[in-house]
């Protein structure tokens, strides 16, 4: 065996991140009172309960950002984020607890949203990021 990496190179240019998949943005204000960060291929809609955004419209999305990178959300400050939508098979587990199976399943969504509402995540029914005084 050698001990020589096998490894190609890229060509110059542009790389196109997730070329032909659904995006959208949504602002994103952190209501507590520490700093987030919420990972590049984390499940957006189960991102820190103190984030306030529109949860319903990241429902099965994570951050356009290349892996291993993160956002990071300071106290009290508002700013806007695209997301992605997951490829694949669209199942998940873990996370936040919130969602267990395939992202595409109306019952599943459900009962992810009823758990996150429970649970106190911030971010519906009226309670949007972009509507909050304090975080502008």
């Amino acid at each position: 065996m050698s001990a020589a990496a096998d490894y190609r190179v890229a060509e110059g240019g542009d790389i196109a991140l997730y070329p032909g998949r659904r995006t959208t943005e949504v602002t994103v204000a952190n209501t507590g009172d520490r700093a987030i960060q919420v990972g590049s291929h984390y499940h957006f809609f189960e991102a820190n309960r103190a984030l306030s955004f529109d949860r319903d419209a990241a429902w099965g999305m994570h951050l356009a950002l290349p892996a291993g990178l993160a956002a990071r959300f300071e106290p009290g400050v508002a700013r806007t984020v695209e997301l992605v939508d997951f490829g694949g098979d669209r199942v998940l587990h873990g996370f936040a607890g919130l969602v267990e199976g395939p992202l595409d399943d109306p019952g599943v969504r459900l009962a992810a949203r009823e758990k996150a509402i429970a649970a106190g995540f911030a971010g519906f029914d009226g309670d949007r990021a972009a509507d909050r005084e304090d975080a502008r």
